[in-house]
């Protein structure tokens, strides 16, 4: 079992853009998972069916006096086609979006340590399309991981637990806003609706980009404006991404002498408080969990009007 306290040996230093890859199999195919996202392994347990429910979902256990939802990976991989159960599979116990759930898989391999460069953004014939569930394929070793996007598989499942957009209209009657807000985000889905959300609330001026690295050559391109202000009025990154997370872009923008003032939100489905920890080491202005949008708006109103005040 990998318990919470068994990963606190492992966790990264804050910036160095590396991430720690579990990698497991589902029928001899290798793919991975952000260590930051589990919380435990376990072995596979009696599942009670739930009535109703997405055909990838395969019921409910009760580990210790907490009800966990277990999603059956195999089966959503082959598109809700019934998969054989093994004796000897393994639960992957994970919290992101301050939810647990389990995912059934067949074997879990081990932990690489790597950089974010050297997980490459997949092609649309292996990712999916558009809005395909492979977010990076990595190198680990001499394997090649194939890095699930969990977040878009379980806003497949239950969209109910991603971001809505009714939170916006809770806000009220809103005006236009003329402030530049840059984003980072290699979600197409979770890109797409965060872009969709900022533009309800009245912040039409947006850029989005898949990755940190990204966002960062952007961000050079304006060095030879007398205010970057003008450009840029926030910037909003996750903190997983292939080639340069949000954590390491964080932490270029606050070392450097014409970009530290420009505030930047960490909007992550894994802030917990050892990455708020690191969050806040790194300089970062304000850091909130997916998929509170509503909330995303309002701390984007706050950090504009104090800039205004000074």
């Amino acid at each position: 079992m990998l318990l919470e306290e068994d990963k606190r040996g492992i966790l990264l230093e804050s910036g160095t853009n590396e991430i720690e890859v579990m990698e497991f199999t589902i029928n001899q195919s290798l793919y991975g998972i952000n260590v930051a996202k589990v919380k435990e392994i376990m072995v596979s347990e009696p599942v009670k069916p739930m009535p109703h429910a997405h055909p990838a979902v395969e019921g409910i256990f009760k580990p210790r006096e907490q009800v966990i939802t277990v999603v059956d990976l195999p089966r959503y991989l082959l598109r809700n086609t019934e998969s054989e159960k093994r004796p000897k599979d393994l639960f992957i116990i994970t919290n992101f979006n301050k939810m647990n759930i389990a995912f059934r898989v067949h074997t879990v391999v081990g932990i690489s340590r790597i950089s974010w460069k050297s997980i490459q953004k997949p092609d649309k014939t292996v990712s999916g399309g558009d809005e395909g569930i492979a977010t990076g394929i990595a190198q680990c070793g001499d394997d090649l991981v194939t890095i699930l996007d969990f977040e878009k598989i379980v806003a497949e499942i239950a969209p109910q637990t991603t971001i809505q957009l009714s939170e916006i209209d809770r806000l009220g009657e809103r005006g236009r806003s003329d402030a530049a807000i840059i984003v980072a985000e290699d979600s197409v889905l979770l890109s797409r609706m965060i872009e969709e959300a900022l533009h309800k609330s009245g912040y039409v001026k947006t850029k989005m980009f898949p990755n940190g690295q990204e966002l960062w050559d952007y961000l050079n391109t304006l060095r030879k404006k007398e205010d970057v202000r003008d450009a840029v009025s926030v910037v909003i990154t996750d903190i997983e991404m292939p080639q340069m997370d949000g954590h390491r872009l964080t932490k270029l923008i606050k070392d450097d002498q014409q970009f530290k003032e420009l505030p930047v939100i960490i909007f992550s489905s894994l802030i917990t408080e050892e990455m708020r920890r690191k969050g806040k080491e790194l300089g970062a202005d304000e850091q909130m969990s997916k998929p509170e949008i509503g909330h995303l708006v309002q701390v984007i109103d706050h950090l504009l009007s104090a800039g205004q005040d000074r």
